[in-house]
C-alpha cells in the first residue's frame, strides 16, 4: 500500500478527439422560451461550448492541478488517487476532505492552501471518480478505505474529516465505523428523509423538511432517480458526448444556483469546465453515476443494516442555498456540537466561497478538538 507519486498527463490525442466531438455537436431543439424550465438551457450551452472549443486551456489547469502533491495507493485492490499537502506546522493534525457528485477532488482546490496553514490535508478521489479506479463502492466501504489510507498508508494515528454531498455520506460512515481514529467531523449536509425513518417521530421542523425534500425530488431529482436505478443507461451518452456530459452535470448544479448562475455556483466558468474535463478525460461519468446505485443497495436492500448514530463530535455548516434541514434532523445521525448557519454560498461552498468554508472548518476543529 505504499503510495506512488502521480502526475496528471492527458494524451494530446484525447484532447484532439474532444475538439472533434465538440465541433460535431448535434444540438437538440427546445420549446420557445424554455430557458432552464425543461433542464439545461440550450442558449446557455451554445456559447459555453464555443468557449470550451476556442478559449478554454486544459493544459493550463492540468499544470495547476499538478502543483499539488498527488499520489496513488492500492487499498483493498482499489487504486485510490489523492492529494497529500503537508502543513508547515510541526505535528499538524491531518484532515481528509471528501467530494461528491457531480464534482471531484477539484472541489477543494481553493481551500487546500487555506487549510494547510493548520492541517496536513488529504483529498482523495472517490472510487469510480477522477483518477481513482473505475470501481464504484458504497459509502460504508469507502469509509473503510479512507481509514486505511489515513492510518496504514499515511501513518496518522487520528485525523479530522470533512465533506459534502456524497462526501457527507462517506464522512458520516467514517465517523460511525472508525470513531477510535476520527477526532471530529465537519459536514455541509447530513442526508435526506428517504423513507428509512419513522415519520411519526419527526418534529414539526423535520416534517416540513421532509415535505420540502419530497417536492424537490419530484421537481429536481431526475439525476438521483436515474443514477440510483439505471446508471448504465445514461453512461453510454455521458461517455460518448462531451456536450451531453456537460449538460447533465450543469443541470444538477443549476438546481442550487442563484438565478441560474451555474458558473457562480461552481466558482467560475473555467472551474466548471475543468471539473467536467476531469470526468471526460478519465471516462468516469458512468462509474461515478453507479455510486448512487451501490449506495442505495447498501442502504435499502432487504436486511441491510441501519447505520447507528455517530458519537464523534460533529460541526455542521449550513449554507443558505443548501436544503435547509433543522438541527434535530442532523442529530439523528451525528453528534452535533456546533451548528452554524452560514451567511452566503450553496452546495459547492468550497468552490464558491472558499474563505468562508475554510474559516468554518478551522474554527470547528479548534473548538471540537
Amino acid at each position: 500500500m505504499k503510495p506512488k507519486p502521480f502526475k496528471i498527463d492527458i494524451q494530446q490525442s484525447v484532447l484532439d478527439d474532444l475538439q472533434e466531438r465538440l465541433a460535431r455537436t448535434r444540438w437538440p431543439d427546445e420549446p420557445d422560451g424554455a430557458g432552464w424550465d425543461y433542464g439545461t438551457d440550450l442558449e446557455y450551452m451554445k456559447p459555453l461550448v464555443k468557449y470550451w472549443q476556442q478559449k478554454y486551456d486544459w493544459r493550463k489547469h492540468e499544470a495547476e492541478l499538478n502543483s499539488f502533491a498527488q499520489f496513488k495507493a492500492t487499498i483493498n485492490d482499489v487504486a485510490i488517487h489523492f492529494i497529500h499537502e503537508r502543513s508547515k506546522k510541526t505535528d499538524a493534525p491531518a484532515l481528509v476532505l471528501t467530494h461528491g457528485w457531480p464534482d471531484s477532488f477539484y472541489r477543494f482546490h481553493k481551500v487546500i492552501p487555506l487549510l494547510t496553514k493548520d492541517f496536513d490535508v488529504v483529498v482523495p478521489s472517490l472510487p469510480g471518480f477522477g483518477f481513482s479506479d473505475r470501481k464504484s463502492l458504497p459509502s460504508t466501504a469507502i469509509a473503510d478505505l479512507w481509514a486505511k489510507l489515513m492510518v496504514d498508508v499515511l501513518g496518522y494515528k487520528s485525523f479530522f474529516a470533512a465533506g459534502g454531498d456524497s462526501g457527507s455520506s462517506v464522512t458520516r460512515a467514517l465517523a460511525a465505523q472508525h470513531s477510535d481514529i476520527v477526532s471530529a467531523i465537519h459536514l455541509t449536509d447530513v442526508g435526506y428523509p428517504m423513507g428509512q425513518e419513522d415519520p411519526s417521530t419527526f418534529s414539526k421542523a423535520e416534517q416540513e423538511f421532509a415535505k420540502f425534500v419530497q417536492g424537490w425530488q419530484m421537481k429536481e431529482g431526475a439525476y438521483n432517480m436515474v443514477q440510483a436505478t439505471k446508471p448504465q443507461s445514461i453512461a453510454f451518452s455521458l461517455n460518448d458526448s462531451p456536450v451531453g456530459l456537460a449538460a447533465w452535470i450543469i443541470s444538477m448544479i443549476d438546481t442550487g444556483a442563484d438565478k441560474d448562475n451555474v458558473e457562480g455556483a461552481f466558482g467560475s466558468k473555467d472551474e466548471l469546465l475543468t471539473n467536467i474535463m476531469i470526468y471526460w478525460v478519465t471516462q468516469t461519468a458512468g462509474s461515478a453515476a453507479r455510486w448512487y446505485l451501490e449506495d442505495a443497495r447498501a442502504a435499502y436492500a432487504p436486511g441491510a443494516p441501519k447505520q447507528e448514530p455517530s458519537t464523534v463530535p460533529a460541526s455542521i455548516a449550513l449554507f443558505p442555498r443548501e436544503a435547509q434541514f433543522p438541527k434535530e434532523w442532523a442529530e439523528r445521525s451525528v453528534n452535533v456540537q456546533r451548528f452554524t448557519k452560514m451567511p452566503k454560498g450553496g452546495h459547492f461552498a468550497a468552490l464558491e466561497v472558499p474563505e468562508e468554508y475554510a474559516k468554518d472548518v478551522r474554527e470547528s476543529f479548534a473548538e471540537l478538538a
